[in-house]
């Protein structure tokens, strides 16, 4: 399975602040996260970026560049694998829209990149936002 994940940037009154996500869903259900999600059969992982910040957020982007790909599996009791999700993750500008939380994001918010490590609770989401961060800032 596919997915992607989009570190959303824009420059606020306090300096660059990073728009987050309360999951609303399974997996991490209740965590602040980046948007992000599926890509769709016949859509490109850009094109799945830019549709999942939307949904979850009501903003428009701008892709800026791809921060990584990334390869989560999860083995079994046996080692071997039960899943195995890829996911490409992004940094974008914002560039419009309204914000709102749709889709499977109960939250969504915009915050102060100083602020947003203590937020997350996954370490290779900080790493991510780290890199966008260094790559746009």
């Amino acid at each position: 399975m596919s997915g992607v994940g989009t570190v959303v940037l824009r420059s606020g009154e306090a300096g660059e602040e990073v728009l987050l996500v309360r999951r609303g869903k399974e997996p991490r259900k209740g965590q602040w996260s980046i948007p992000g999600g599926r890509q769709e059969w016949g859509e490109t992982v850009r094109q799945a970026a830019i549709r999942e910040v939307r949904e979850e957020t009501g903003i428009e982007v701008e892709i800026a560049g791809l921060i990584d790909v990334i390869d989560a599996i999860s083995p079994g009791p046996d080692g071997e694998p039960v899943h195995h999700y890829t996911l490409t993750d992004f940094a974008a500008r914002a560039v419009g829209g309204d914000l709102r939380a749709g889709d499977d994001a109960a939250e969504a918010r915009w915050v102060p990149a100083a602020d947003v490590e203590a937020m997350l609770e996954w370490d290779e989401t900080r790493r991510i936002v780290r890199a966008a961060l260094d790559m746009l800032g």
